[in-house]
Parts: structure tokens; C-alpha cells; sequence
């Protein structure tokens, strides 16, 4: 055969070949590049909802309250929905569209957390007339109720508790010990000595009261007549159960404690001590609730941990069966350590009911949509549940979207390290003379010649805002400016994966660190309150 009629046949057969495999490489780079594109604005969406959620928080005085809380989520999950439709140019849709492609959108709190998703309605309504907001067995795409963190353990015939347990070192026991009633909330901490009324010691530093602490604040005080007087200054202030008390004169006996609550000023007949004693109360209670754990629960291992139906089949999701709250030879010395064995025990059990609640909310939506795909939840990598084990999160997931040769599936993860909710090691600020505010961990503080002033809450150095109905103001709680090399560019911040190591021999910066680290926790709202009674 002539080596023309080779060329011709080659050619006829493999064109038609050469043209499939461009036409299937183009689409798998148009797949490619639609994921990419579905994943970014599906990260802005939920970055959307997240940031709303943190605006709403900040700038309420009861969003550490239930039913707050429950709206500043239900408003952020409508932000994440108009971010979508925006996002997706799909501004024609309403939400209810939009939500046929998200079977879930988690919201990881303190001590537990919330999934918007959709359930059936068990509860019978007040209202059974036709028009009423729900009906029984009716499909709600809503929030399901709160789920802490918890795990139940038995242990022989007397000891049955429930230990709740959260983004920190604080947890609740409930149920029986030993045979006995138990209610306690209280922190788990080691190194604590030199218990007095007047101090503690820490980790070898002394933590005291402190006097006449301060914060700016600008609010717009109503009278019966509508009028407004502007409140303008640095007033004294002292927090209780999340809640902000100020005044400007406390040793007048005219001059009254008010708080700030969605813009109104409220005074209060209550009497505030201007000595805080918050971080000395946090540690000293810390102590004797280390104490009672260890004396009637020290016995407690992973093992007793028990399933929903009450049977010890835990043990590939808890690992070895090993002692809960005393440290072992081969753990960190001290249970607030980040490598101790509670802590690792902690996050098991928290991803745990995360993943095993997730799981069945996003398996079940297949059950409330028409979208004719197989919903299922994806695989988080371990770096992703570091974030969402350590801070409040936002979670979204987006399914059954055609992307040309698949179909989607994909899930954003948003963390938010300044809110009301958690006291994170790292959410507190270093202030020094010099009006600027640092990371704890910034080399600068290390400097002899530093003079470091005090220590706060990362979300005072944010700005908050009130109104008078017509005028809005912005104001900073603390008005210290962020210093650039550690909280803008953090290259002055060193990194350290302990910092309760880091603290160690660090003399006033540890103390001002680990003041500011107990008062605030001791004073942040909490569903659970902490407990003082230890008979």
C-alpha cells in the first residue's frame, strides 16, 4: 500500500479521536475552573454569614442571651442565602430555591452548636387553626435545636454523668457520682498554689484583683420625653455574666451603674465593687473545681464512655482506654495543656457529635428535596477540624449543582476568632505605654524597654456603634491602635503551638496575659454558670 492511502487512513481515524480528546480535555478544564468558581463564592457566602453573625454579636448587649443568640443566627443564615443568590447571579431566586442545593449550614458555638437544616415538626401547636406559623408533621427548613458537647459515662452501678464539654477547658457535670446528685460547672487547670483570699499563684505568677478597670463608651441616654443626652467618656467598668456595668463617679452615691442594652441605657439600684476580683475568683474556683473532679471522678477513663443506647462501643472513636482527668506518664504534665489527655479526649468527643449529627442531617436531606442527586457529607481534611475543634465556626455545604461533568459538591469552613461566645488563648491583646496594642506573642514585648500597661478582650479594640434613632457613632472600647508588625502583618508575632509554656519566666507579660485570660472567662456569659458550692 501506497504510504499516501497510510497517511489518509491515519488521518481518518485518529481526527475524529484527536477531536474527542480536545473536546473531553476542554470540558474537564471547564469543570475545573466552574469548581473553583462555585468554591470561592461559596467561601464568600459563608465569610458573609460569618461576618454578620460576628457584627450582630459585637454590637448587641444580649447576644450571649438564648434567644439572641438564635436570632443573630437566623439573620446571618439569611445573609449566607442573598450572598448565595448574588454570588450565583441567581437574584431572580428566593430562598427557598436556593436552599434545594444547601442541606446544611452549621453553626459551631461555645459548648455546642446549631445545623440549619430541615426536620419535620413533632411539636403541636398553639395555634391549630390553618393559618398557624407551623403544622404537626409539617417539613421546617429551620434550626434544629442546640446540641452541646457531651458524652454520657458510666462507670459500675453509681457513677451515670453527662459531661458537657467546650471550645476551652470548662465543663459540666450532671448526673449521678459516687451514688450522689451532681450539678458543677467549673474550669480544669493545674499549677495553682498560694490560694489566699487576696491571691493565687499561676504558673508561678501572682494574680491579683485589679482596680478601677476602664473602657470608653459613647451611648444616648432616652427620657420620657424622647430627648437624648449623649453619654461621652472613660467610664469604670465592670462585667458580670457577659453583661457591662460603667460608671463614672462610684464613690458618689447619685452616681448609679448602668449598662447598654440594644442602645438604651438601663440604670440598675445594683452596686458594683470598682476592685474587679474576676480573674482571682476564676482561679481560685478553677482550683477547687480541679480538686473535686480528680477526687471523685479521677478513676474515669475513655472506655465508660457509652453510646445513646448506653453501651461501651466507643472505643475506635475515643482511642485507648485511658484515665480522662489525671496526667500520664507520656501526656502533658498539665490538663490545660493543649497535649494533655483531656484536651485530646475534648476535641474526640466534640467531633464526634459534630460529625455524627452532621452526618445524618445532610443523609436525611434527601428525604425534604427534589434535587435528584445523592447528598452526603464530604470529608473534612484534620487541618480543617483543627479549626472548627478551636474556634465558633460557620460550616456550609452546597450539593447537586451541575458543573458541566459532574456534579458539585462542596463545603466552606469560616472561622471567627473575635466574638462574645469564646475566650481563645490567643484572644487576648497586650497594651503599653506607648497607645498600641499587641499579640501576646510579640517579640516587641520581650523588650526590656517596653512598658506594658494592661491586658484585654481582642474584641474591645473593635469598633462598636450607637444610635439616638437619627445619628449613628462609632466608638472603640479601648482606643490603643493595633501595633502593624504583629496584628496587621504578624511577622512579629512568634509562633508557639503552648502558650502556656511560652508564658513560662516572662514575669509582667505573664501576669497582665494570664489576669486578663481568668477575668475575662470568669466574666463571659455562660448557659452553665460556674460553681461555687463544692459540698
Amino acid at each position: 500500500m501506497k504510504i499516501q492511502n497510510l497517511a489518509v487512513i491515519f488521518i481518518v481515524i485518529m481526527l475524529p479521536i484527536s477531536m474527542v480528546l480536545t473536546s473531553y480535555v476542554q470540558n474537564q478544564v471547564q469543570t475545573l475552573d466552574l469548581q473553583i468558581s462555585y468554591d470561592t463564592k461559596l467561601t464568600n457566602a459563608t465569610y458573609d454569614a460569618l461576618k454578620a453573625f460576628q457584627l450582630n454579636t459585637i454590637n448587641s448587649g444580649s447576644s450571649d442571651l438564648a434567644n439572641s443568640k438564635i436570632r443573630d443566627i437566623q439573620a446571618s443564615v439569611n445573609t449566607f442565602f442573598n450572598s448565595i443568590a448574588k454570588n450565583f447571579n441567581m437574584a431572580g431566586y428566593d430562598k427557598n430555591v436556593l436552599q434545594e442545593y444547601v442541606p446544611a449550614i452549621v453553626y459551631t458555638m461555645y459548648d455546642g452548636y446549631y445545623i440549619y437544616t430541615p426536620f419535620t415538626n413533632k411539636i403541636y401547636p398553639e395555634d391549630t387553626s390553618e393559618n398557624a406559623e407551623y403544622q404537626i408533621d409539617e417539613k421546617i427548613y429551620d434550626l434544629k435545636p442546640y446540641v452541646h458537647y457531651s458524652c454520657r459515662y458510666i462507670k459500675g452501678s453509681n457513677t451515670d454523668v453527662v459531661i458537657t464539654y467546650s471550645l476551652d477547658n470548662c465543663i459540666t457535670v450532671e448526673g449521678k457520682v459516687n451514688g450522689d446528685a451532681v450539678y458543677k460547672t467549673g474550669y480544669l487547670l493545674d499549677n495553682i498554689t498560694n490560694v489566699t483570699d487576696d491571691s493565687v499563684k499561676y504558673r508561678g505568677t501572682t494574680i491579683y484583683a485589679e482596680n478601677n478597670l476602664k473602657e470608653n463608651l459613647i451611648a444616648y441616654k432616652e427620657d420620657s420625653n424622647n430627648n437624648y443626652t449623649l453619654i461621652n467618656g472613660n467610664y469604670i467598668c465592670d462585667k458580670v455574666n457577659g453583661v457591662k456595668y460603667y460608671n463614672t463617679d462610684p464613690a458618689n452615691p447619685d452616681s448609679k451603674w448602668f449598662s447598654i442594652l440594644n442602645d438604651s441605657v438601663y440604670e440598675t439600684a445594683e452596686q458594683y465593687d470598682t476592685v474587679n476580683r474576676s480573674a482571682l475568683e476564676f482561679y481560685k474556683n478553677a482550683y477547687e473545681f480541679t480538686n473535686w473532679v480528680r477526687d471523685n471522678l479521677g478513676d474515669l477513663r475513655t472506655g465508660d464512655a457509652v453510646d445513646e443506647d448506653g453501651q461501651h462501643t466507643l472505643d475506635d472513636e475515643f482511642g485507648q482506654n485511658l484515665l480522662i482527668f489525671e496526667n500520664q506518664a507520656g501526656w502533658a504534665d498539665s490538663i490545660e495543656d493543649p497535649n494533655s489527655l483531656f484536651n485530646q479526649h475534648r476535641l474526640a468527643v466534640i467531633r464526634y457529635s459534630i460529625e455524627k449529627n452532621l452526618s445524618i442531617a445532610i443523609a436525611n436531606y434527601n428525604n425534604y428535596t427534589n434535587v435528584q442527586t445523592n447528598f452526603q457529607m464530604p470529608e473534612l481534611r484534620e487541618d480543617e477540624w483543627e479549626k472548627i475543634l478551636n474556634n465558633v465556626s460557620v460550616i456550609s455545604f452546597m450539593q447537586g449543582l451541575s458543573i458541566g461533568g459532574k456534579i458539585y459538591n462542596g463545603y466552606s469552613i469560616v472561622t471567627n476568632t473575635k466574638t462574645e461566645e469564646v475566650v481563645n488563648l490567643d484572644s487576648i491583646y497586650i497594651t503599653t505605654s506607648d497607645g498600641q496594642y499587641h499579640r501576646p506573642t510579640d517579640s516587641d514585648l520581650l523588650n526590656s524597654d517596653t512598658n506594658i500597661t494592661g491586658a484585654y478582650f481582642n474584641i474591645d479594640f473593635e469598633s462598636k456603634s450607637t444610635t439616638n434613632g437619627t445619628d449613628e457613632v462609632y466608638y472603640y472600647p479601648h482606643s490603643e491602635l493595633g501595633c502593624y508588625s504583629s496584628i496587621v502583618t504578624q511577622t512579629g508575632a512568634n509562633y508557639t503551638d503552648n502558650i502556656y509554656e511560652y508564658m513560662e519566666g516572662k514575669g509582667t507579660l505573664a501576669q497582665v496575659y494570664f489576669t486578663a485570660l481568668g477575668r475575662e472567662r470568669y466574666s463571659m456569659y455562660r448557659s452553665n454558670p460556674i460553681t461555687t458550692d463544692w459540698d
